[in-house]
């Protein structure tokens, strides 16, 4: 089974800006970035599957990510001509999103078992089934590190990586949580 130096050659080589490992035993999980959530800024709150609480408690969250000991960072950074640069915004978050969602099944073919964890909402169906009906595509919904309770810039700095890059950029980050040989071997 390969190793994780593997899995970020992979996402290098996937058009993101930032690869970095991530080290499950760093993540902490906030009842405070739920509460975010709950604020419902984004509009996905107790609206799909993959957000709270359709993704379960923080308890069953923190569970489903201690079943790994090992994971990747993927970062996608745009400079903005300004803060009101929502066409690069937009640009750079389709990117992301295009790029975290064709890794996902390189690394699921290579290493099996895996936990992506994207940035933003899930956005794969026009509108979600939630709560009347099954996910329509339960095999690549994925929900947000937010939706995890991680804080994402903590979880960059705890793991060696930058999330700010300075004045009038843009970053989006994502996290994969996999199995590696040492775990597997245990």
């Amino acid at each position: 089974m390969p190793d994780i130096k593997e899995a970020v050659n992979i996402a290098l080589k996937s058009g993101f800006t930032h690869v970095g490992e991530l080290d499950v035993s760093t993540l902490e999980f906030y009842p405070e970035v739920r509460d975010m959530c709950a604020a419902d800024k984004c509009r996905a709150y107790n609206k799909n599957w993959v957000c709270p609480p359709a993704c379960g408690t923080l308890e069953e969250c923190e569970k489903r990510v201690r079943a790994y000991k090992k994971g990747i960072i993927v970062q996608s950074v745009g400079e903005l001509e300004d803060e009101f640069d929502f066409e690069t915004i937009e640009e750079l978050a389709k990117r992301h999103s295009r790029n975290f969602h064709a890794l996902v099944p390189k690394l699921h073919a290579i290493f099996g078992d895996l936990l992506p964890m994207s940035a933003g909402e899930c956005s794969k169906c026009d509108s979600c089934t939630y709560p009347d009906a099954p996910c329509r595509f339960p095999e690549s919904a994925t929900s947000s590190m937010e939706a995890y309770g991680l804080f994402v810039s903590k979880v960059c700095e705890l793991n060696g990586m930058k999330y700010y890059y300075g004045k009038n950029t843009l970053a989006y980050t994502s996290c994969i949580l996999l199995k590696t040989e040492q775990e597997t071997d245990q």
